[in-house]
């Protein structure tokens, strides 16, 4: 059960990935109307599913391959969706990263109910002591900070992971286009509901250098009715 918390809870399970299971702000809770109740707190970022997670999640639950056996890094973690999910598709060893306690929080909570463990990390720097094959980055490069240090990582060569950035379309990334090779499109809405203009999240590989978009590159696309229909093989190979 989650802690005592002036945000309401309840365990549900996200559309496009309906078998993990989240402790998430429950349904009816207005938080408009409610807004007090949780302001001293800040933004509960950690009591949603944001499309942009559910994207990587669903990628990763449906290309196993893209973790198994691979150690890899959630940054911005949240809900700790996309972790949750390369735990349970065979990733050797997970970080969960957040700068919010109550994210960190959130995700040990999340991780039991799903019968997964792994580390959690306060930020990046601690999460890169584990030395990641892979990083997956959700919703978290719109701010200048972030997406330079992913750039300034990938510039590493062969020393730097594999980095996926998912990204909802909210707002302009901070990252250069050039640098992003496109792997997948899938449709979904942040869980539970909120008033926003997305209907779905883009997944990106992000490049040291100017992306060569292969003519082979796959774009799948997946609805939140029909979550298997997310097979990115053919375009998940790095």
């Amino acid at each position: 059960m989650p802690p005592a918390s002036p945000l309401p809870l309840a365990l549900q399970r996200p559309p496009l990935c309906p078998e993990l299971a989240l402790w998430l702000v429950a349904p009816g809770f207005d938080l408009d109307g409610d807004a007090r109740a949780v302001a001293a707190d800040g933004p509960p970022y950690w009591a949603f599913a944001w499309a942009s997670g559910q994207a990587l999640a669903r990628l990763v639950l449906d290309a196993p391959r893209l973790v198994r056996g691979r150690r890899v890094v959630d940054l911005g973690a949240g809900s700790g969706i996309a972790a949750i999910a390369a735990a349970r598709a065979g990733a050797a060893h997970v970080v969960a990263c957040d700068v919010d306690p109550r994210a960190r929080a959130a995700v040990a909570r999340n991780a039991t109910a799903n019968g997964v463990a792994f580390a959690i990390a306060a930020d990046l720097e601690e999460a890169l002591a584990a030395a990641p094959d892979l990083l997956l980055a959700g919703d978290v490069c719109y701010e200048a900070e972030v997406a330079g240090a992913l750039l300034a990582l990938a510039a590493r060569g062969a020393a730097a992971p594999e980095i996926l950035v998912a990204d909802p379309g909210r707002r302009g990334l901070a990252l250069p286009p050039a640098h992003l090779e496109p792997i997948a499109a899938l449709r979904a809405r942040t869980f539970p509901e909120l008033d926003e203009p997305t209907e779905g999240a883009a997944v990106y590989r992000l490049r040291a250098a100017p992306a060569a978009l292969r003519e082979d590159a796959t774009i799948c696309e997946a609805t939140a009715a029909a979550p298997g229909a997310a097979r990115a093989e053919a375009g998940a190979a790095r």
